[in-house]
């Protein structure tokens, strides 16, 4: 962004303790936005760094824009360290089992008394309350929170295919960090924040809730619910090559009938209205799907796409770094890959000023910046050198 126009979060410090996705995304959103966001590291390096399968794209993901320091909390020497940083920040990121950052001296009670302007934010499972003990995961929740009953079919529940839980509760935990920051402007004091799993899972079923109120009805699970649009489905085409397609309203199918010479199925007084379609799927869906099948994806693409209609090609995750829209618009930045190999990620889903939040920090290397915030928190040379000298041992 021009230097007139700084990034948001500009001059804010943010001290993460986090893992996995849930914390990290929380400190991910303020660095993009300008935070400084220093990681605060095991010697041996966040455990996600080596995680392999569904795991190995995780810190390259999150981590961007941060700086690492590498410090044992499990000695009096790594803790009088990160104290002496957290003094100096405004916000404090946490994502581990409850209890663990107190038995470090690292909780907001104990932070608080040392930094009153601090605001806290810790990223748990479930808010205070009956459940707050047990240990909580995406896939956890997703299944005792309505989710994964309705992704799957009945019967078979199922998680959604990516870290729904995780990604939006950090972004809510970082969500909870500006309005604190806000509220901190008002009174000269910090606060603490809690971000959670399950709660946020209820947030994201709460239109299926809703429904039931509404309706009194329960909501079926996604791939046997009955539309609101009568045309609103996956269709199987030529060469076996799947696409979605859709006409939501009156007029979009008067123009899906027209484009593809379907002008008995627009006169046909049966299927006048969205809901009589609606009714009408059972007979109506096996004959638009027969009139389809002979086209290509790419065919009927062009013609949705020529006249407006919804549409959508089924693409895997990896077809993604290919895709001409966000190759043009800038959605995907260089990021360097845990072994050192550069690929692309994307950025966050927004502009500010026309501009996409980009990469200003490549994702650090376990303690890239533990020398330089050691200084700049009053550590000697000597004691830098001992610092270093030790997790050089750990790593070792």
């Amino acid at each position: 962004m021009p230097e007139s126009n700084p990034l948001p979060y500009a001059g804010v410090r943010v001290v993460e303790f986090t893992h996995m996705v849930m914390g990290p995304t929380c400190g991910l959103l303020l660095a993009d936005l300008g935070a400084e966001v220093i990681k605060v590291e095991p010697i041996e390096g966040d455990s996600t760094r080596r995680l392999l399968g569904s795991g190995s794209g995780f810190f390259p993901t999150f981590n961007r824009n941060k700086k690492s320091i590498a410090l044992d909390l499990k000695t009096p020497e790594g803790v009088e360290a990160a104290l002496r940083l957290v003094a100096t920040a405004d916000i404090v990121s946490e994502n581990f089992k409850p209890g663990t950052m107190k038995k470090l001296g690292l909780d907001y009670d104990s932070l608080k008394q040392l930094n009153p302007r601090l605001i806290y934010v810790s990223h748990k499972g479930f808010l205070p309350g009956p459940y707050d003990h047990r240990t909580a995961l995406d896939e956890v929740v997703q299944m005792m929170g309505g989710l994964a009953y309705m992704t799957g079919r009945a019967g078979d529940p199922l998680r959604a295919g990516t870290s729904v839980n995780d990604i939006m509760g950090g972004m809510f935990g970082a969500i909870g960090a500006m309005a604190a920051l806000r509220q901190r402007e008002l009174t000269g004091k910090g606060c603490e924040v809690q971000s959670a799993l399950f709660e946020n899972n209820v947030f994201l079923v709460a239109q299926h809730m809703m429904q039931f109120a509404a309706t009194g009805k329960a909501a079926d699970p996604m791939p046997s619910r009955i539309s609101a649009w009568a045309v609103y489905d996956v269709f199987t085409v030529k060469d076996g090559e799947q696409i979605f397609l859709a006409a939501v309203s009156d007029k979009q199918w008067a123009i899906f009938c027209k484009a593809f010479g379907l002008e008995e199925m627009l006169a046909d007084p049966r299927l006048k209205t969205n809901n009589d379609r609606v009714l009408a799927r059972e007979w109506m869906m096996p004959i638009l799907r027969s009139h389809l099948a002979g086209y290509s994806a790419a065919e009927l693409s062009a013609v949705f796409e020529q006249n407006e209609l919804p549409f959508a090609p089924i693409t895997k995750p990896q077809q993604l770094f290919d895709d001409p829209h966000l190759n043009a618009t800038g959605g995907l930045a260089p990021v360097r890959m845990n072994d050192g190999h550069m690929a692309k990620v994307p950025l966050m889903p927004f502009t500010l000023d026309g501009e996409r939040p980009g990469i200003r920090l490549q994702p650090p290397h376990i303690g890239e910046h533990t020398a330089e915030l050691l200084k700049e928190v009053g550590y000697s040379d000597e004691e830098i050198a001992a610092f270093e000298a030790r997790r050089a041992g750990a790593a070792g």
